[in-house]
Order: structure tokens, then sequence, then C-alpha cells
């Protein structure tokens, strides 16, 4: 065994006792009380390692941190992407009880992703004992709202990866401790259409019917799909009418739109965007947008993900690549252009389920893959 994965496969227990006490602080996106109490305990750990914490406070939502080390250091800094709040609402511990099992560590939000959070502050953690941290700019962004589309933190994230050379995103691992090289992006849109109510029985004819309107941009909506090229409009709520006795004045449909490349996004914008009504006398209109870019699979992806791959190897692990088709903060840094890389966190399954849970074994092994990708990672020339 290489001897970075022997270091932190040794430190395996610790990580796994701080990996209970973050899960025990329980920290759903809409009790800012709750993420900010564990904030603060992140905040201080990283104090505890030497490092710079700044507090962002929000309102809305629990205050964001960002903690920074060697930032009088040259070059780009790498910025780690970790999120503190969960799906889980306060009291889920008491129905999804904490216990280890099998080599096997469940909970709520113990793999979607504070054993991501873990293994950020153990690779730095380990770095420090063994006097290996590279003189580099490393920091880590801890976001209070991801689980609810990162609203009030996403324009920090990106001021921040603006600055940074290479974005890790410590989201969940895909199988096989993969990485993830690619997400799809994602459009929510809402479609209104509107007719005129009638009685059903005496007389329909002088109804406009809001519930037909919607059938015919269902369909056409359901016509824009590519799944071969990875896109997908999806119709996937339709609310109409208002009593079986009247034609339907108003209808509404609900659109999930999720591409693997930009140009997909403007042209399915711009096709419902430009939605008309089919049946005279109907009218419709249209809300929502492209709420994040894709993560592509390009030629920086590429190549960041084969340094990474050969930087893996040099411990002596295999690593190889897949992606997603949900969305996480590196859709927003990689459409910035910056070089991000995602799924560096821990192995398991059960995100945002009832079986949550974390491969233990998996802990060392990432951790020993950040340390290294923090000690050996080159940005690229230019």
């Amino acid at each position: 065994m290489n001897d970075l994965v022997s270091f932190f496969t040794d430190r395996t227990p610790h990580m796994v006792e701080e990996l209970r006490q973050m899960v025990l602080l329980e920290s759903p996106t809409n009790s800012k009380p709750h993420v900010d109490k564990l904030s603060e305990f992140v905040g201080a750990t990283c104090q505890s390692l030497g490092a710079e914490v700044t507090v962002y406070p929000r309102a809305e939502v629990g205050d964001l941190r960002v903690a920074t080390w060697n930032n009088d250091a040259p070059g780009k800094p790498i910025l780690l992407v970790t999120h503190l709040d969960t799906v889980w609402p306060v009291g889920t511990i008491s129905k999804m009880p904490l216990r280890e099992e099998g080599g096997l560590l469940y909970g709520p939000g113990v793999l979607d992703m504070k054993s991501g959070v873990v293994i950020a502050l153990e690779a730095i953690r380990g770095l420090r004992e063994r006097g290996e941290l590279p003189h580099r700019p490393i920091w880590i962004f801890f976001n209070s709202d991801e689980e609810t589309a990162s609203v009030y933190s996403r324009d920090l994230l990106c001021e921040k990866a603006a600055q940074a050379g290479l974005v890790l995103v410590m989201e969940p691992a895909a199988e096989g401790e993969a990485l993830k090289t690619w997400r799809k992006g994602i459009g929510l849109f809402k479609i209104h259409t509107r007719g005129r109510a009638s009685h059903a029985g005496q007389a329909p004819e002088a109804g406009i019917n809001a519930v037909i309107e919607a059938a015919h941009q269902a369909l056409y909506l359901h016509s824009l799909n590519d799944y071969q090229n990875g896109t997908s409009v999806s119709v996937t709520t339709v609310h109409g009418g208002i009593a079986t006795n009247v034609i339907p004045p108003e209808a509404l449909i609900e659109v999930d739109v999720r591409f693997l490349k930009a140009a997909e996004a403007a042209r399915i914008s711009a096709a419902i965007q430009s939605l008309t009504p089919v049946v005279p006398g109907a009218s419709l209109t249209v809300e929502g947008c492209i709420d994040r870019g894709p993560m592509e699979r390009n030629e920086q992806m590429i190549a960041a993900f084969q340094q990474t791959q050969r930087i893996a190897q040099s411990i002596g692990l295999e690593l190889r690549e897949d992606g997603s088709g949900g969305a996480s903060d590196g859709n927003f840094t990689a459409a910035m252009g910056i070089t991000t890389l995602d799924g560096l966190g821990a192995g398991g399954i059960g995100l945002h389920a009832a079986h949550e849970q974390v491969q233990i074994a998996s802990l060392p092994r990432r951790a020993a893959l950040l340390a290294k990708v923090l000690i050996d990672w080159q940005h690229p020339a230019g």
C-alpha cells in the first residue's frame, strides 16, 4: 500500500468520529440556526488547522464561510467546494439513526455531503502533520444552501472561483469511486395557458379550452427531446380546470429541461420562449429560464481528468470517470470556464434516501487522492 494511502487508512477511525459529529449536527437548509451551528464547528476546525476563516453573513440561510491557507503563496488557488446543508428536516436523526454496520456508516447527510467535508479537512490535516502541505493557496468554500439551488451563495461562489485555477467539488463519488467529468445543466419553465370559461353542457362552443391549448404545447415540448445527445424536455406536471362542467379557462404546465451542451440550452430556451398559441382565442405566457449551464466533458475537462488519473496512479489508486444527470455547484464554475472536477467525495449510495450510507473504506482513499492532488496539481500554462 502506498505510504500516503496507508497514512490516511490509519486515520480512518478519526475520520469516522469527525463524520459522526457532523451528522449529529443536523443541518437542513431551511433551518439557519442549525446550519450556522455546523458552520461554526467546521470554521473552528479550519482555524485549528491554521486557516484564515472569513464569514459571509446571510439572513435567509446559514452564513457562508471560506477557509484559506497560504494566501501569500504564488499562483492561483485550488478551491474546494463543499456544502453543509442537507435535505433532511430536524429530527430525522431519530428516525434514521446514525449507525455503523458492515463497513458502512448510515445517517442523514452522511454521504451528501458531510463525508466530503470530512475528506477535505482530513486531507489538509494530514498534509500539515506530515509537513507536506504545499506552499500554494488552498481555499475551502462552505456553502449553506446548495440543496435549494445555491440561490444565496452562487454569486460569492462564482466570485471565488473566478480567482482559482482549479475547482474540486467534494460531492459524493460516482459508482466505483469515479470522478464526475460531466453534469447536465438545468432549466425550469412554467407555461400558463388561458382561454375562456363556459358551461360544458349548455354552451361548450362558447368556451376556449386552456387545457387543450396546454395539451398542444405539451406535445410540442415533447418533440424537442434529443435523448441521443443528452437533451431532455420533460413535461412534469399539468394543472388545469375548475370543475367537471366548466370549459377550463386556465392551465399550467411545468417543464424540466436537462442538457449536456450549452448550445442545447440556447436551442431549447429559444424554442420555449417563442411558444405561440394553437387554439383560436387562447393565449399563453412563459416563466422560467435556464438555471445553470452544464459541466461539459470538453477538452479542458478531459485534460483535467487525465492529470488527476495520473496523480491517482502515482499512489496506487485506479481512477475512472462518470457523470450525472443532476447538477451541483460545479455546474456554475465549469460554465465560467474554470477547470472543475466533481465527485471528489466519498463512495456510497442513497443520496436523499432513507438508506443513505458511506463506504467507510473509501474515506482514506479519497483523502489520499485529494491530498496528492493538492501537492502535485499543475495548472495549465497560460
